[in-house]
């Protein structure tokens, strides 16, 4: 009998306030992921007689994830995904760092494991104690796409959307529809528990370098990468500050910077970019607009983005200098 295997992280999706009528002034990562299952009516229509187990990885809000849970969560998915009986896996995280979570398991996990099978996160923006909670209904729907035949890589699931973890961004404060993958598009949809799928489920290439996930799972301090933006006024104050030691911090190994428009830099935080680099600093460039890419050819001595996102930008270095 196959199996999907429900990881559980904590976030909003296990969420509670002391009213039923509060959506934000709850507290997340209170109930556990087999209870959250418990009351999702319809899983056993959707399971079609495979069977449910989940296990609880961690139970944080995930403003808070840390580089350990990253470290724990991957090791699971890996060993889940290596089992014959296992066909997907799901996971419930919060919504603020969804995408950088995915983006993570999407660059770490072996190809050849997720071009064959899907790792699924969905998520909540009201708590389980909401008098309308969007969790069951997105639990079902991740579980739908983690069985749609043909289904795999790392995706997101939320508000009967399905995106790309390379394109997913939360775009959205409140909404229960808070997730966009910009102007490339949704993967698809979930309807009445089918998946309407617009593009190709995500491929990870079989030649692309993967750090050892071993190396991860050993690795006690990461790469300090920080994200600095442009803007009006800006100046060179925030960066030169970040060049200081600091102590009992690891020094500054990365910087990614949100630029205006398509790259577009201050003058003055461009020469601090400048110094940075001849510090031994690796300096990406992305953007702080929430679609389109960089394609500009100026400001070369920076390496760009490749189209992603900041924080995927950084996620993407520190696996590079981890390397280095």
């Amino acid at each position: 009998m196959k199996k999907v295997v429900v990881l559980g992280t904590g976030g909003t999706i296990a969420g509670k306030a002391s009213h039923a009528s509060d959506n934000i002034g709850y507290t997340a990562a209170q109930v556990g992921v087999a209870e959250l299952l418990a009351h999702v009516p319809g899983m056993a229509g959707v399971l079609a007689g495979r069977r449910l187990v989940s296990e609880q990885v961690a139970q944080v809000d995930s403003k808070d994830m840390s580089f350990a849970v990253w470290q724990s969560l991957l090791q699971r998915v890996h060993a889940h995904l290596q089992a014959d009986d296992v066909q997907a896996v799901v996971i419930t995280h919060g919504t603020d760092t969804l995408e950088e979570t995915a983006f993570f398991l999407h660059s770490v996990l072996p190809a050849a494991q997720i071009n064959a099978k899907p790792v699924v996160l969905t998520c909540a923006m009201r708590p389980a104690s909401s008098l309308s909670p969007d969790g069951p209904q997105n639990l079902l729907d991740a579980v739908a796409v983690a069985l749609t035949p043909g289904a795999h890589g790392v995706v997101a699931v939320c508000a009967g959307s399905v995106h790309g973890a390379a394109d997913v961004q939360k775009s959205h404060t409140y909404r229960t529809d808070a997730f966009s993958s910009g102007d490339a598009g949704a993967l698809g949809y979930v309807e009445e528990g089918g998946v309407r799928l617009l593009r190709n489920w995500p491929l990870v290439p079989v030649n692309q370098a993967q750090i050892a996930i071993k190396n991860i799972a050993n690795q006690v301090s990461w790469p300090r990468v920080e994200i600095v933006m442009n803007y009006a006024g800006g100046s060179a104050v925030v960066v030169d500050a970040l060049l200081q030691a600091v102590p009992g911090a690891s020094p500054l190994r990365g910087l990614v910077v949100a630029a205006t428009g398509n790259g577009t830099l201050h003058q003055d935080l461009e020469a601090a970019l400048r110094r940075a680099v001849q510090a031994g600093v690796r300096v990406v460039r992305s953007t702080r607009c929430a679609q389109g890419r960089v394609l500009a050819a100026q400001h070369a001595e920076f390496a760009h983005s490749n189209g992603l996102s900041p924080v995927k930008a950084r996620v993407t270095l520190m696996l590079e200098l981890m390397e280095a």
